[in-house]
């Protein structure tokens, strides 16, 4: 029979958080980063085939500090959560999952994505002429 002070099942304040439960459930928020951030796009493209001012009014919150923090939010996230996609690749085929080799790929997988994303921003913006 289980104590009364002892939870029946393990959940997130019994255990002290590490690195792999940290990245998993990163990998779900992203998730719903990725599908929230859809709506915006989706906001885009229905503006676009809307109107001129339909689409400067969407272009005009993109632009603006809320819409870039959203924008560098969401591309982050497709970042994160391919990369972490095919670490879980490689889990499925069995691989990667001792203890050292599930921390290194941890951590490859975190600055990989933050990695693509700065060079995806300074390539837009270099793109733009931002840099001339």
């Amino acid at each position: 029979m289980a104590s009364p002070n002892r939870p029946l099942s393990p959940h997130l304040q019994v255990y002290k958080p590490q690195l792999t439960s940290v990245l998993s459930i990163l990998h779900r928020a992203t998730g719903i980063a990725l599908a929230v951030g859809t709506l915006l796009l989706v906001w885009w493209l229905v503006a676009a085939a809307t109107g001129e001012n339909a689409f400067a009014d969407v272009q005009a919150f993109i632009g603006s500090w809320i819409g870039k923090l959203l924008l560098l939010g969401w591309s982050f996230a497709i970042f994160y959560h391919m990369c972490n996609g095919i670490r879980h690749l490689f889990w499925d085929a069995g691989r990667g999952y001792e203890l050292e080799t599930a921390y290194a790929t941890g951590r490859i997988v975190v600055a990989a994505a933050i990695i693509l994303t700065i060079g995806a921003w300074l390539w837009g913006y270099a793109s733009m002429g931002a840099f001339s």
